[in-house]
């Protein structure tokens, strides 16, 4: 069975061109235009990826994205005018694998959904099955995506697992942002390396990384960012 894609924008010029373009890179399409249908057809059938627009008439787009968060780990993109970087920041926490801000490229969008169906396969990464920091304090698990901060288990989304994964096999190592969205998420166009800047603020909050001192994800300031913690034997 082809899973579908599921599209949720109430702009039906957009999502016809989204739709074209999807299905000319061979996925098979539904597309609502209305929040509530949307889960429904997800909880009939188990969507590949879903492009939320974040503003339906019936239904508040965050809300929506929750939900489906609840129903399992289904891919999300935000597609939004929604442009700040505190809009950006509550995307990524609610879950969201990407955020398209509109007016956008549809090939772009096309290439933005294989990247983040790409990273959202739960295969092992990089050839490293566990990595171990400060006697235990952190742990990665590259083939099941789990981290771990001491005994308490923490939640990452793919694409956070993926850019702390990538900062945590080198050690030391300061990667900018562009390498980093380039290394972590596969792809990099003009200005997305500034989403870095939220998934890294989302996965310290989560790993209990103090911002202001951080042990782990620290700021290289005018440069990126590296990894600092001490990777055990």
């Amino acid at each position: 069975m082809i899973y579908p894609i599921l599209i949720a924008e109430d702009d039906p010029k957009i999502a016809n061109v989204v739709r074209v373009y999807l299905e000319n890179a061979g996925y098979r399409v539904i597309y609502t235009d209305r929040g509530k249908e949307l889960l429904e057809l997800a909880g009939k059938e188990p969507p590949l990826l879903v492009i939320l627009d974040l503003m339906l008439p019936d239904m508040d787009g965050e809300v929506i994205c929750q939900e489906l968060k609840e129903m399992g780990d289904i891919p999300v993109i935000m597609l939004t005018s929604k442009a700040s970087e505190e809009e950006r920041l509550a995307g990524f926490a609610l879950g969201a694998d990407d955020y398209v801000v509109k007016p956008f490229s549809p090939r772009e969008l096309v290439f933005r959904v294989k990247a983040v169906l790409k990273r959202a396969r739960r295969e092992e990464v990089g050839g490293i099955t566990t990595l171990s920091f400060n006697g235990g304090e952190l742990t990665l698990d590259g083939r099941s995506y789990e981290v771990a901060r001491g005994n308490a288990p923490v939640t990452l989304t793919p694409t956070e697992f993926k850019v702390l994964h990538t900062l945590a096999v080198t050690p030391q190592k300061v990667f900018t942002r562009e390498e980093l969205v380039e290394k972590a998420l596969g792809y990099s166009f003009e200005g997305y390396e500034r989403s870095i800047d939220a998934h890294v603020k989302n996965i310290r909050h989560k790993i209990g990384d103090d911002s202001r001192n951080p042990t782990y994800i620290q700021t290289i300031y005018g440069v990126g960012y590296r990894f600092g913690g001490k990777r055990d034997a």
